[in-house]
């Protein structure tokens, strides 16, 4: 089927969710999470095809993405759920008045219509996408990568059986095509779509907001940062630094540099080398500036920083470490290097805790917290359709509630101007 008729056939399935209960959407998802948990071994043998494809062709972080197994399976089913658990976001009066002239006007939360996400190597995304969008009122077009095709194709069918029995399972609509045409069309689908989100690496997510016609989100790469200030207890950073970096490096939340204060570079740069090059993971490789290649230079597994590393998103055990002098000049090098995803400061200094937080303009500022909660689960959002890094209209992870738009309902006995 081409590109043009899903979206033909997706557009005509969004009125079949105008007008649906909460309970109704609630029977959605959990016809979707059932018929998922009943197509587990139909999904696993689809998603074999796809990682014998993809070895050797992308990373093995990349790989532990793209990989699916009966418990990651169950726990998609049980995202959909708690997604049905969520307060619907559609219907809210969210300002009401009565004009001197007796007009009552109410501004109303409504669905957008049809959302589509281009994504990559995440099938999991297939289902939190679907879920946000059909308890938000939304149908959605969803479009992955081809190392993930088969994997998203067979939760597809599995989500779409789920519904079929209860509204026109082209709600849920999904791009066969995996060229780059397709993306293109769904870029400049004006009429068709109401919001476009990209998910995944720089390249696709600078194609879309650069080309597309359609209302876009950015979803920004996610260059992290830890500060360590020196007032921080080493035990916490220890523990932020190797949560942050390792425990899954592969996706945009992961800390790819740590700011560090000269005060305490020269005991704490240690502790980190030793901490992140152990453990129960690979060992990470550190890429120093001048002053943090002072004390560690030398040491396996650390090099020294190139032009350009402050401003990579490695997605792997690769990290940029900086040594300053100040607060003041950590905050000058996050906001230099930043891409507006998440930053975070460890210190027990309440007055730098303060300052770093009013200062660094990102969509999720942490103290004393792992960069790696930024997720709509850990929000209490259920899944997200991605992490905005813009201002307008979304911000952060990305649930229910930005999936929808609002418009002004006026009840008037006759009144003219």
């Amino acid at each position: 089927m081409t590109t043009r008729q899903i979206l033909e056939n997706t557009n005509r399935a969004k009125a079949d969710l105008c007008g649906l209960s909460s309970e109704q959407k609630n029977d959605l998802l959990e016809g979707i999470a059932s018929s998922l948990e009943g197509h587990v071994a139909r999904i696993l043998e689809a998603n074999a095809l796809d990682m014998q494809a993809a070895k050797g062709v992308i990373s093995d972080v990349m790989l532990d993405r793209l990989a699916l197994n009966e418990a990651r399976i169950r726990a998609m089913a049980e995202g959909v759920r708690q997604v049905a658990k969520l307060p619907d976001p559609v219907g809210i009066v969210l300002d009401e008045r009565t004009r001197p002239d007796g007009l009552n006007i109410r501004k109303i939360s409504v669905p957008l219509g049809v959302v589509a996400i281009i994504y990559e190597s995440r099938p999991n995304v297939t289902s939190d996408a679907a879920a946000l969008a059909l308890k938000s009122g939304n149908a959605c077009i969803l479009r992955t990568g081809k190392e993930a095709h088969r994997s998203a194709q067979a939760i597809v069918d599995a989500m779409r059986e789920g519904i079929k029995d209860i509204i026109n399972p082209d709600a849920i609509g999904f791009i066969e095509d995996t060229s780059r045409q397709s993306a293109t069309e769904l870029m400049t689908a004006k009429g068709y779509i109401d919001l476009l989100i990209p998910r995944g690496g720089a390249g696709l997510i600078k194609a879309c907001v650069d080309n597309a016609k359609v209302p876009c989100i950015e979803t920004g790469t996610g260059i992290c940062h830890v500060y360590v200030d020196k007032s921080a207890d080493f035990k916490k950073a220890l523990d932020i630094i190797e949560n942050a970096k390792c425990s899954r490096p592969s996706v945009c939340n992961a800390m790819e540099v740590m700011v560090v204060h000269s005060d305490i570079a020269e005991i704490f740069l240690p502790l980190v080398c030793e901490r992140l090059r152990g453990g129960n993971h690979p060992p990470v490789e550190f890429h120093l500036d001048d002053a943090a290649y002072a004390v560690l230079g030398g040491r396996e597994g650390c090099v020294r920083a190139q032009e350009g590393d402050f401003d990579r998103e490695y997605l792997d055990y690769k990290l940029a470490v900086k040594v300053v002098k100040s607060l003041g000049e950590a905050i000058a090098h996050i906001s230099a290097h930043s891409t507006g995803h998440s930053d975070c400061i460890v210190t027990e200094d309440k007055a730098a805790a303060a300052a770093f937080v009013s200062a660094i303009d990102s969509a999720a500022v942490y103290v004393n917290a792992s960069t790696r909660f930024t997720d709509g689960g850990e929000f209490g959002l259920g899944c997200e359709m991605g992490i905005s890094t813009q201002k307008l209209h979304a911000r952060g992870p990305m649930g229910l509630k930005e999936l929808t738009t609002y418009k002004y309902v006026i009840h008037g006995n006759g009144n003219i101007r």
